[in-house]
């Protein structure tokens, strides 16, 4: 199965286990997302917390969605424990 940005998305995965692997489970999603904000910066990946994202219906703005996390202004990252 082809990935949409595959690479940004595999950095993202290898992130995601390497953070468990250290923090292991039990912290509040606010943790992980500043560990996930930590290990990507540190791998070489722009990832921004809580970036409100414009949401367009039928060409209208219609609200704001703030991504847990968005790398490389490409990928949304969503946390969940």
């Amino acid at each position: 199965m082809a990935l949409i940005h595959e690479n940004i998305t595999k950095s993202i995965m290898g992130a995601a286990f390497e953070v468990y692997r250290i923090l292991g489970y039990g912290f509040l999603e606010k943790v992980y997302q500043k560990a996930m904000q930590v290990e990507l910066s540190q791998n070489g990946l722009q990832a921004e917390l809580e970036q409100p994202i414009k949401i367009r219906f039928k060409g209208a703005i219609v609200g704001d969605y703030y991504a847990d996390l968005f790398v490389e202004g490409k990928v949304i990252v969503s946390i969940r424990v």
